[in-house]
């Protein structure tokens, strides 16, 4: 099963904005503590070493008129990458802003893929 975390509610766009996007909204907004601050830089510095952004590989992989709505998954073996979330999950919680846990094995059409995660376009409901 490939897993998200995400906002349960969409943003102003429509989307909904994933674990990494809400902590680093509330620092843009100047609301984290300063552990948290660390924690974040830190962590975000770590997932930039070692984990890669497919806008760097395919720059149009989040375009919002060639790919609506795209969104990364976790592949099931990246549980290496998946260790540090809680982290992020507990600066959210702190703050009061939902995000859940999403698993499924067939989450869109995939745009993008490599060793640890997919992109994917969700399907349209129906």
């Amino acid at each position: 099963m490939y897993v998200r975390f995400q906002s349960p509610t969409p943003n102003a766009r429509g989307t909904y904005p994933g674990v990494f996007g809400l902590v680093n909204g509330l620092a843009a907004q100047g609301l984290l503590s300063p552990g948290e601050e660390a924690f974040r830089r830190g962590n975000n510095d770590w997932y930039e070493a070692n984990f890669t952004d497919p806008a760097s590989v395919d720059p149009t992989v989040y375009d919002r008129e060639l790919n609506p709505g795209a969104a990364a998954w976790f592949k099931p073996s990246a549980r290496h990458l998946m260790e540090r979330v809680p982290g992020y999950l507990a600066i959210l919680a702190a703050h009061g802003v939902e995000c859940v846990r999403l698993e499924s094995a067939d989450p869109g059409k995939v745009i993008y893929e490599d060793d640890d995660q997919i992109v994917v376009v969700p399907r349209p409901a129906g």
